[in-house]
């Protein structure tokens, strides 16, 4: 994932609301969203290079996502897939705080990274950057490839795009569509993560679109406070063609 919007306690009626993109190579082979034959309780897109995920939520109503942290200077080449923190969290049973604290000392294994897990209750956040579990406060939070809330220009479209949608009533299509903005960052308003202007503003975007790499989907996943969830997830073709959306309800296991 490249941008996690996320709205926690902040609708009467949808307790939990994230909307998220996921920025990858082309040639990387994924799987669309659904419920896993072999973990029948997770419905997640998945990695089929690594057989982790990015985004996922479970029938109990656990949630993870994850994100890059952008810094080509310090890249590992055999490193792990990042894939399988947001994975191993949807298999386990455990509390999301104590889960960020057994991963955390390992985190230096793998490339950097942001991780966000929780469900309706509680939320937290784990940089390998800064290395400190955090529990996020209520109020919409945005996520890019730095440190939760760093605002750059596509968290601060995202997170008023996501306060707009919650004043009205939040639907799929307003959450999807807030996601395909595709404006890009005045050369002023660009961060430095040591990829060049060129790269930075191309990668600007809330939506992104490159000859090999950009969005390749876009979620919107809705926890209601009837114990409903609504997941969508829809397919960005390359070019930025918008393709096809899969879209799954149900009611959380107790």
């Amino acid at each position: 994932m490249c941008l996690i919007l996320l709205a926690h306690r902040s609708h009467p009626d949808y307790p939990l609301v994230i909307a998220a993109n996921r920025d990858e190579y082309y040639v990387r082979p994924a799987a669309k969203a659904a419920f896993w034959q072999d973990f029948p309780h997770i419905l997640a897109g998945r990695d089929l290079e690594g057989m982790g995920t990015w985004l996922g939520v479970t029938r109990k109503g656990r949630f993870a996502a994850l994100t890059n942290f952008r810094d080509p200077g310090e890249r590992k080449t055999d490193a792990p897939t990042r894939g399988e923190l947001v994975s191993g969290f949807l298999k386990s049973d455990m509390e999301p705080r104590t889960y960020l604290d057994e991963i955390a000392p390992l985190a230096s294994q793998y490339n950097g990274f942001n991780l966000l897990i929780g469900d309706i209750d509680e939320v937290y956040f784990f940089s390998s950057r800064e290395g400190v579990v955090q529990q996020v406060p209520p109020g919409v939070h945005g996520l890019s490839n730095h440190l939760l809330d760093t605002p750059w220009p596509k968290v601060v479209r995202g997170k008023q795009r996501l306060q707009a949608a919650l004043a009205a009533e939040p639907g799929v299509e307003a959450l999807l569509e807030l996601l395909h903005d595709r404006e890009p960052a005045k050369p002023g308003e660009l961060p430095d993560t040591g990829v060049g202007p060129e790269m930075e503003r191309v990668l600007s975007p809330a939506l992104i679109v490159s000859p090999q790499y950009g969005t390749r989907a876009s979620t919107a996943v809705l926890f209601g406070g009837d114990g409903a969830v609504n997941f969508n997830e829809r397919t960005i073709l390359r070019g930025g063609e918008i393709g096809a959306t899969v879209s799954l309800r149900f009611f959380l296991d107790h």
